[in-house]
């Protein structure tokens, strides 16, 4: 289950048309807002594909000038990750290699931004640099 808070933005004029519009909303908890129009709001998934699809239907009630996701939680898919973590060698076996002098390591990019950490640190090794 993915749980996240959503910072919603209108105008001041349109406030109490969108905070009803947000209870009305199925698609999300509306939780409180101040009066410069910023609501804060959280919606649940089963994934990030299901989130993404909440927001998207919070983006288009009237008067909406921004709706971003803030805070994120998502208890299964770090369950998943951890166990591939746990289960696997994701330190690519060259970075604990003392022979390997640093100069000669190419950087292969952002590890936040791999899916696959695995199959990264398998291929980062196949390099031999």
């Amino acid at each position: 289950m993915n749980i996240s808070s959503i910072v919603v933005q209108t105008v001041p004029k349109y406030l109490n048309e969108v905070v009803q519009s947000l209870k009305d909303c199925e698609a999300c908890d509306y939780h409180f807002h101040d009066e410069k129009g910023r609501i804060i709001v959280t919606i649940e998934g089963e994934g990030v594909s299901e989130e993404l699809q909440k927001l998207r239907v919070i983006e288009e009630i009237p008067h909406v000038v921004a709706a971003d996701m803030q805070m994120a939680y998502s208890e299964d898919e770090l369950d998943a990750h951890m166990k591939v973590i746990e289960n696997g060698d994701a330190v690519p076996k060259m970075l604990n290699d003392d022979t390997i002098d640093a100069r000669n390591i190419r950087y292969n990019g952002d590890l936040k931004k791999k899916e696959d950490l695995t199959q990264f640190a398998k291929n980062f090794d196949d390099t031999k640099r």
